[in-house]
């Protein structure tokens, strides 16, 4: 289905993994300690987004004083306790399988490299990818483009020949403003 491009680009977090439920769960316990709520429907804008990011949308909207970078190592220590145990794999992971070997492809996600990169390892999946681009290896994040052309570089294939798998619309409009092809698999 996807043979006329050239590089597969796959985000993480809700596209092929599914680690949604575990991530709003760390943030409505870190919030908690604070007397601050999350609000799960809300923040789903910001899916794809660096966590940091997100502790500033949230605070924002507190009128809490507190460092956004502090707030989001927390949920991040919190969310690195509890995955492990209980991320799967999300059926879009069978498009990852059936194009091992036939075209490169690289994830990019908003997550942390070394996230990423752990739990791709958890699950046997990392020898799936030829490269990873987490939130800490570009400067400017998803809705940016960066993210994404960094993958293309890595995987050598150039930005027009590249399709990508997202599932938020920070994702999809960094895929567009790479110039690449965009599946928005919620509507899969």
């Amino acid at each position: 289905m996807y043979d006329r491009y050239q590089g597969l680009i796959f985000d993480m977090d809700g596209t092929i993994l599914d680690t949604e439920p575990t991530h709003h769960k760390a943030w409505q316990q870190v919030l908690g300690r604070y007397g601050l709520h999350y609000d799960g429907a809300k923040m789903a804008g910001l899916n794809g987004s660096p966590t940091w990011y997100i502790a500033q949308v949230i605070l924002d909207g507190s009128g809490v004083e507190m460092d956004p970078h502090a707030l989001a190592t927390e949920k991040t220590a919190l969310v690195q306790e509890m995955l492990l145990d209980s991320v799967t794999p999300l059926p879009l992971i069978e498009v990852v399988k059936a194009y091992r070997g036939r075209r490169p492809m690289a994830l990019g996600t908003g997550s942390e490299h070394q996230m990423a990169e752990r739990l791709l390892r958890h699950l046997g999946l990392r020898e799936y990818f030829d490269a990873v681009v987490g939130a800490d290896d570009v400067q400017r994040h998803k809705p940016y483009p960066d993210t994404f052309l960094r993958c293309a570089e890595l995987i050598a294939v150039a930005p027009q020949h590249c399709v990508v798998f997202e599932d938020a619309d920070f994702g999809i409009q960094a895929a567009q403003r790479a110039n690449m092809a965009v599946v928005d698999v919620r509507t899969l």
